[in-house]
Protein backbone atom coordinates (compact mmCIF):
# COMPACT_ATOMS: atom_id res chain seq x y z
CA UNK A 1 0.00 0.00 0.00
CA UNK A 2 1.59 3.45 -0.66
CA UNK A 3 1.50 6.03 1.87
CA UNK A 4 0.25 9.03 -0.35
CA UNK A 5 -1.91 10.97 1.68
CA UNK A 6 -5.60 11.75 0.44
CA UNK A 7 -8.87 12.90 1.85
CA UNK A 8 -11.06 10.79 -0.19
CA UNK A 9 -12.56 7.91 2.03
CA UNK A 10 -10.67 4.42 1.58
CA UNK A 11 -7.36 5.82 1.42
CA UNK A 12 -5.06 4.49 -1.39
CA UNK A 13 -4.30 0.79 -3.11
CA UNK A 14 -1.43 -0.04 -5.47
CA UNK A 15 -2.30 -1.22 -8.67
CA UNK A 16 1.14 -2.99 -9.94
CA UNK A 17 3.18 0.15 -9.70
CA UNK A 18 0.42 2.28 -9.69
CA UNK A 19 -1.00 4.57 -6.63
CA UNK A 20 -4.94 5.01 -7.04
CA UNK A 21 -7.54 6.15 -4.54
CA UNK A 22 -9.62 3.68 -3.63
CA UNK A 23 -12.92 6.60 -4.46
CA UNK A 24 -12.75 6.63 -8.23
CA UNK A 25 -15.03 7.75 -10.96
CA UNK A 26 -16.72 5.50 -13.87
CA UNK A 27 -17.33 7.22 -16.89
CA UNK A 28 -19.38 5.19 -18.56
CA UNK A 29 -22.68 7.78 -17.82
CA UNK A 30 -20.98 10.39 -18.91
CA UNK A 31 -22.46 9.03 -22.50
CA UNK A 32 -26.12 9.55 -23.95
CA UNK A 33 -29.04 7.45 -23.16
CA UNK A 34 -27.96 3.81 -23.03
CA UNK A 35 -24.34 4.36 -23.28
CA UNK A 36 -24.90 5.73 -26.47
CA UNK A 37 -23.98 8.87 -28.58
CA UNK A 38 -23.02 12.14 -26.75
CA UNK A 39 -23.78 13.81 -23.65
CA UNK A 40 -26.99 16.25 -23.71
CA UNK A 41 -24.39 18.77 -21.64
CA UNK A 42 -21.05 18.69 -23.53
CA UNK A 43 -19.54 21.16 -21.26
CA UNK A 44 -21.37 19.75 -18.23
CA UNK A 45 -19.47 16.69 -18.90
CA UNK A 46 -15.85 18.11 -18.73
CA UNK A 47 -16.88 20.05 -15.40
CA UNK A 48 -17.62 16.38 -13.86
CA UNK A 49 -14.54 14.76 -14.75
CA UNK A 50 -12.36 18.50 -13.83
CA UNK A 51 -14.08 18.16 -10.72
CA UNK A 52 -12.84 14.29 -10.31
CA UNK A 53 -9.53 15.17 -10.45
CA UNK A 54 -9.71 18.23 -8.48
CA UNK A 55 -11.28 16.40 -5.83
CA UNK A 56 -7.87 14.30 -5.50
CA UNK A 57 -9.19 11.03 -7.52
CA UNK A 58 -6.59 9.53 -9.47
CA UNK A 59 -8.43 6.65 -11.09
CA UNK A 60 -10.85 7.16 -13.87
CA UNK A 61 -12.39 3.91 -15.11
CA UNK A 62 -13.19 4.16 -18.69
CA UNK A 63 -14.08 2.38 -22.20
CA UNK A 64 -13.64 2.90 -25.75
CA UNK A 65 -17.03 1.04 -26.50
CA UNK A 66 -18.85 3.70 -23.79
CA UNK A 67 -20.56 5.91 -26.66
CA UNK A 68 -18.74 4.54 -28.74
CA UNK A 69 -15.59 6.62 -28.27
CA UNK A 70 -17.89 9.45 -26.64
CA UNK A 71 -16.13 9.09 -23.30
CA UNK A 72 -12.58 8.62 -24.08
CA UNK A 73 -12.98 11.96 -25.80
CA UNK A 74 -14.54 13.39 -23.32
CA UNK A 75 -11.54 12.68 -20.77
CA UNK A 76 -9.21 13.76 -23.22
CA UNK A 77 -10.59 17.14 -23.87
CA UNK A 78 -11.35 17.63 -19.80
CA UNK A 79 -7.66 16.61 -18.84
CA UNK A 80 -4.86 15.97 -21.28
CA UNK A 81 -2.27 16.27 -20.50
CA UNK A 82 -3.28 13.95 -17.60
CA UNK A 83 -1.34 14.68 -14.34
CA UNK A 84 1.63 12.16 -13.26
CA UNK A 85 -0.66 11.01 -10.42
CA UNK A 86 -4.17 10.39 -12.77
CA UNK A 87 -4.26 6.85 -13.82
CA UNK A 88 -6.86 5.85 -16.70
CA UNK A 89 -8.20 2.28 -16.66
CA UNK A 90 -9.92 1.07 -19.63
CA UNK A 91 -11.60 -2.23 -20.92
CA UNK A 92 -11.42 -4.46 -24.46
CA UNK A 93 -14.03 -7.48 -25.30
CA UNK A 94 -17.05 -5.74 -26.24
CA UNK A 95 -17.76 -3.48 -29.00
CA UNK A 96 -21.56 -1.91 -29.39
CA UNK A 97 -24.42 -2.65 -31.93
CA UNK A 98 -26.78 -0.42 -33.71
CA UNK A 99 -29.14 -1.66 -31.54
CA UNK A 100 -27.06 -0.39 -28.95
CA UNK A 101 -25.99 -3.87 -27.40
CA UNK A 102 -22.90 -5.09 -26.53
CA UNK A 103 -21.11 -8.13 -28.71
CA UNK A 104 -18.33 -9.62 -27.96
CA UNK A 105 -15.11 -8.70 -29.36
CA UNK A 106 -12.75 -10.95 -27.93
CA UNK A 107 -11.14 -11.97 -31.35
CA UNK A 108 -6.93 -11.27 -31.45
CA UNK A 109 -7.57 -8.64 -34.08
CA UNK A 110 -10.33 -7.05 -32.33
CA UNK A 111 -8.59 -6.39 -29.12
CA UNK A 112 -5.53 -4.99 -31.17
CA UNK A 113 -7.60 -2.76 -33.22
CA UNK A 114 -9.40 -1.73 -29.50
CA UNK A 115 -6.13 -1.54 -27.80
CA UNK A 116 -5.25 1.20 -30.50
CA UNK A 117 -8.40 2.89 -30.85
CA UNK A 118 -8.33 3.53 -26.75
CA UNK A 119 -4.37 4.92 -27.51
CA UNK A 120 -5.86 7.17 -29.90
CA UNK A 121 -8.82 8.37 -28.62
CA UNK A 122 -6.95 9.10 -25.07
CA UNK A 123 -4.17 10.68 -26.58
CA UNK A 124 -1.76 7.99 -24.82
CA UNK A 125 1.26 6.28 -26.15
CA UNK A 126 0.73 3.37 -23.27
CA UNK A 127 -1.84 2.45 -21.14
CA UNK A 128 -1.82 2.24 -17.77
CA UNK A 129 -4.69 -0.78 -17.17
CA UNK A 130 -6.96 -2.64 -19.25
CA UNK A 131 -9.63 -4.87 -18.35
CA UNK A 132 -10.60 -8.06 -20.77
CA UNK A 133 -14.14 -7.84 -20.61
CA UNK A 134 -15.53 -11.64 -21.16
CA UNK A 135 -18.81 -13.09 -20.83
CA UNK A 136 -21.88 -11.14 -21.32
CA UNK A 137 -24.70 -8.61 -20.43
CA UNK A 138 -26.01 -11.07 -18.63
CA UNK A 139 -22.73 -11.79 -16.40
CA UNK A 140 -19.90 -13.97 -16.41
CA UNK A 141 -19.94 -17.06 -18.42
CA UNK A 142 -17.87 -19.98 -18.09
CA UNK A 143 -15.07 -20.89 -20.83
CA UNK A 144 -11.36 -20.52 -21.15
CA UNK A 145 -9.93 -17.02 -22.12
CA UNK A 146 -6.45 -17.99 -22.99
CA UNK A 147 -6.45 -16.90 -26.53
CA UNK A 148 -8.09 -13.44 -25.67
CA UNK A 149 -5.79 -12.86 -22.68
CA UNK A 150 -2.74 -13.85 -24.46
CA UNK A 151 -3.23 -11.69 -26.83
CA UNK A 152 -3.45 -8.79 -24.56
CA UNK A 153 -0.18 -10.29 -22.88
CA UNK A 154 1.45 -9.77 -26.56
CA UNK A 155 0.54 -6.07 -26.32
CA UNK A 156 1.69 -5.59 -23.12
CA UNK A 157 5.08 -7.14 -23.74
CA UNK A 158 5.12 -4.76 -26.99
CA UNK A 159 4.87 -1.94 -24.30
CA UNK A 160 1.81 -0.71 -24.90
CA UNK A 161 0.14 -2.01 -22.02
CA UNK A 162 1.15 -1.26 -18.56
CA UNK A 163 -0.93 -3.78 -16.33
CA UNK A 164 -3.95 -6.09 -17.15
CA UNK A 165 -6.98 -7.02 -15.14
CA UNK A 166 -10.19 -9.42 -16.16
CA UNK A 167 -13.98 -8.02 -16.00
CA UNK A 168 -16.99 -10.04 -15.66
CA UNK A 169 -15.36 -12.84 -15.17
CA UNK A 170 -15.45 -16.38 -13.17
CA UNK A 171 -13.27 -17.02 -10.26
CA UNK A 172 -12.14 -20.15 -12.86
CA UNK A 173 -11.11 -17.21 -15.29
CA UNK A 174 -9.41 -15.04 -12.87
CA UNK A 175 -6.94 -18.37 -11.71
CA UNK A 176 -6.49 -19.29 -15.59
CA UNK A 177 -5.65 -15.54 -16.22
CA UNK A 178 -3.50 -15.46 -13.57
CA UNK A 179 -1.70 -18.67 -14.89
CA UNK A 180 -0.46 -17.38 -17.98
CA UNK A 181 0.09 -13.46 -16.55
CA UNK A 182 -0.29 -11.38 -13.43
CA UNK A 183 -3.00 -9.57 -13.40
CA UNK A 184 -3.32 -6.37 -10.48
CA UNK A 185 -7.41 -6.37 -10.43
CA UNK A 186 -11.09 -7.96 -11.16
CA UNK A 187 -14.20 -6.07 -12.22
CA UNK A 188 -17.15 -7.52 -11.79
CA UNK A 189 -20.58 -7.06 -11.01
CA UNK A 190 -21.04 -6.76 -6.78
CA UNK A 191 -22.74 -4.53 -4.27
CA UNK A 192 -24.23 -5.47 -0.84
CA UNK A 193 -27.00 -7.21 -2.23
CA UNK A 194 -25.08 -9.02 -4.69
CA UNK A 195 -22.97 -11.13 -3.00
CA UNK A 196 -21.59 -14.14 -5.03
CA UNK A 197 -18.00 -12.93 -5.08
CA UNK A 198 -17.48 -12.64 -1.85
CA UNK A 199 -14.85 -15.69 -1.80
CA UNK A 200 -13.01 -14.36 -4.72
CA UNK A 201 -12.83 -11.01 -3.09
CA UNK A 202 -11.54 -12.53 0.24
CA UNK A 203 -8.64 -14.36 -1.76
CA UNK A 204 -7.56 -11.85 -4.00
CA UNK A 205 -7.22 -9.80 -0.68
CA UNK A 206 -4.95 -11.89 0.30
CA UNK A 207 -2.80 -11.61 -2.55
CA UNK A 208 -2.80 -8.04 -3.34
CA UNK A 209 -5.09 -7.92 -6.09
CA UNK A 210 -7.51 -5.11 -6.33
CA UNK A 211 -11.64 -6.04 -6.69
CA UNK A 212 -13.52 -3.11 -8.21
CA UNK A 213 -17.07 -4.08 -8.27
CA UNK A 214 -19.10 -2.29 -11.42
CA UNK A 215 -22.86 -0.82 -10.92
CA UNK A 216 -22.02 -0.78 -7.28
CA UNK A 217 -25.09 0.74 -6.22
CA UNK A 218 -27.31 -1.66 -8.35
CA UNK A 219 -30.23 -3.69 -6.44
CA UNK A 220 -31.00 -0.53 -4.89
CA UNK A 221 -33.69 1.03 -7.48
CA UNK A 222 -36.35 0.65 -6.39
CA UNK A 223 -35.07 0.01 -2.80
CA UNK A 224 -36.33 -3.79 -2.00
CA UNK A 225 -34.20 -3.58 1.54
CA UNK A 226 -35.57 -2.67 4.51
CA UNK A 227 -32.16 -3.09 6.33
CA UNK A 228 -30.78 -0.70 4.09
CA UNK A 229 -33.68 2.07 4.50
CA UNK A 230 -33.68 1.58 8.37
CA UNK A 231 -29.75 1.98 8.78
CA UNK A 232 -29.70 4.96 6.44
CA UNK A 233 -32.28 6.72 8.46
CA UNK A 234 -30.20 6.38 11.11
CA UNK A 235 -27.23 7.59 9.91
CA UNK A 236 -29.37 10.65 8.09
CA UNK A 237 -27.67 9.40 4.98
CA UNK A 238 -28.71 8.40 1.92
CA UNK A 239 -28.98 4.36 1.35
CA UNK A 240 -26.72 5.05 -1.24
CA UNK A 241 -24.17 6.65 0.71
CA UNK A 242 -24.28 3.52 2.95
CA UNK A 243 -24.17 1.00 0.42
CA UNK A 244 -20.69 2.44 -0.60
CA UNK A 245 -19.67 2.77 2.74
CA UNK A 246 -20.24 -0.71 3.26
CA UNK A 247 -18.29 -1.66 0.16
CA UNK A 248 -14.90 0.92 1.41
CA UNK A 249 -15.66 -1.43 4.39
CA UNK A 250 -16.25 -4.76 3.19
CA UNK A 251 -12.08 -5.50 2.28
CA UNK A 252 -9.33 -3.02 1.76
CA UNK A 253 -8.74 -4.42 -1.64
CA UNK A 254 -12.11 -2.96 -2.65
CA UNK A 255 -11.81 0.47 -5.02
CA UNK A 256 -15.07 2.13 -5.92
CA UNK A 257 -15.84 3.72 -9.27
CA UNK A 258 -19.30 5.17 -9.10
CA UNK A 259 -20.12 6.86 -12.00
CA UNK A 260 -22.60 10.26 -12.39
CA UNK A 261 -23.06 13.26 -14.92
CA UNK A 262 -23.59 15.54 -11.84
CA UNK A 263 -20.98 17.05 -10.06
CA UNK A 264 -23.28 17.78 -7.11
CA UNK A 265 -24.06 13.85 -6.81
CA UNK A 266 -20.41 13.28 -7.51
CA UNK A 267 -19.65 14.93 -3.98
CA UNK A 268 -22.57 13.57 -2.68
CA UNK A 269 -21.08 10.19 -3.50
CA UNK A 270 -17.54 10.75 -2.40
CA UNK A 271 -19.28 12.61 1.26
CA UNK A 272 -21.31 9.23 1.77
CA UNK A 273 -18.87 6.77 1.28
CA UNK A 274 -16.85 8.50 3.99
CA UNK A 275 -19.42 7.35 6.20
CA UNK A 276 -18.13 5.14 8.91
CA UNK A 277 -20.40 2.18 10.03
CA UNK A 278 -20.47 0.68 13.55
CA UNK A 279 -19.47 -2.96 13.44
CA UNK A 280 -23.40 -3.57 14.81
CA UNK A 281 -24.77 -2.15 11.04
CA UNK A 282 -22.43 -3.76 9.18
CA UNK A 283 -23.99 -7.08 10.96
CA UNK A 284 -27.18 -5.16 10.19
CA UNK A 285 -26.13 -4.66 6.58
CA UNK A 286 -24.19 -8.17 6.13
CA UNK A 287 -27.62 -10.18 6.50
CA UNK A 288 -29.26 -8.40 3.20
CA UNK A 289 -27.05 -10.28 0.73
CA UNK A 290 -27.07 -13.67 2.93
Amino acid sequence: MSTLSTSLPGGTWTLGDLTVTRFGYGAMQLAGPGVMGPPADHNGALAVLREAVDLGITHIDTSNAYGPRVTNRLIREALHPFPESLHIVTKVGATRDQQGGWPPARQPEDLRRSVYENLETLGLEVLDLVNLRLGNAEGPQPGSLAEPFETLVELQQQGLIRHLGVSNATAEQVTEAQAIAPIVCVQNMYNLAFRHDDKLIDELAEEGIAYVPFFPLGGFSPLQSSALSTVAARLDATPMSVALAWLLQRSPNILLIPGTSSIAHLRENVAGAGLSLSDEELAELDKIGH
